[in-house]
């Protein structure tokens, strides 16, 4: 089995919750959904058309904060547009609350996260192709932390080919990703002296998408994971895949 990993970095990011309304809450990372979509952005596939090719049962996918995040609360003045026929905003303008992931200190800090891709039985022709244009540096588009104006990059694409998949049985293991809630039996938090940045949150998150460019949403993923860029000290009962690369060694697990 192979994996390829990626970190994508910018200033600002937002995630729309999906059952956010009046006020626009985030999710500290992208869901998977999201995930895909800056993916087929950088390949160049036509939006909407990728959900099959992409879905759980082809790619494998795992993610992980690697820079402390917080989420502030700014209000955004959009026009109030009221009718078919008004689309300059004559009634002026109304603010809306608009949540933003940053770093601790948004003057210095950026924020930063690492996604690892591998292939499912169906998804080596697909997975193929993305590995084939991120190991290039060729990208169609330029990725963006949620919103077009929150522009990112990519940094340090490697790809790891000795993966080892393992059975954990109740057992402690530190993950260097968001880890699959009902995998999970007991959370192991010990202060540090970073212990102040650094939060457990557990979300649920969308996964997949149907493929009738509806976005309708037929798979979520329940997570935990840390925001303080701190691996995350569980007892599990699941499967992890262990990444090792000379010096470097990744416990993750995809979000299945």
């Amino acid at each position: 089995m192979q994996v390829l990993s990626f970190d994508i970095e910018g200033k600002f990011a937002h995630f729309r919750k999906y059952f956010a309304n009046n006020t626009a809450f985030s999710f500290s990372l992208p869901p998977r959904t999201t995930i895909t979509g800056i993916i087929a952005g950088a390949i160049g596939i036509k939006k909407d058309s990728y959900y099959e090719n992409f879905s759980s049962q082809n790619l494998k996918i795992g993610i992980n904060i690697l820079t402390p995040v917080k989420k502030t609360f700014h209000r955004l003045n959009f026009l109030m547009v009221k009718g078919d026929s008004d689309f300059r905003g004559r009634q002026k303008h109304i603010q809306t609350p608009f949540e933003i992931v940053s770093g601790i200190n948004p003057q210095t800090d950026m924020v930063k996260y690492r996604i690892f891709l591998a292939p499912s039985d169906n998804g080596t022709t697909t997975y193929e192709d993305i590995r084939s244009v991120f190991l290039s540096n060729k990208f169609m588009y330029s990725p963006t932390l949620g919103t077009a104006n929150f522009i990112a990059r990519f940094l340090n694409i490697m790809v790891w080919n000795n993966v080892e998949e393992i059975q954990i049985n109740n057992e402690r293991v530190s993950l260097n990703s968001a880890g699959i809630s009902d995998n999970i039996s007991e959370i192991l938090f010990e202060k540090t002296d970073d212990f102040r940045f650094n939060m457990i949150e557990e979300e649920l998150m969308p996964a997949d998408f149907k493929a009738n460019n509806d976005r309708e949403v037929i798979k979520m993923n329940r997570i935990l994971f840390t925001t303080g860029g701190i691996p995350l000290d569980v007892k599990l009962n699941g499967n992890v895949f262990v990444l090792h690369d000379n010096n470097q060694r990744q416990t993750i697990q995809f979000l299945e």
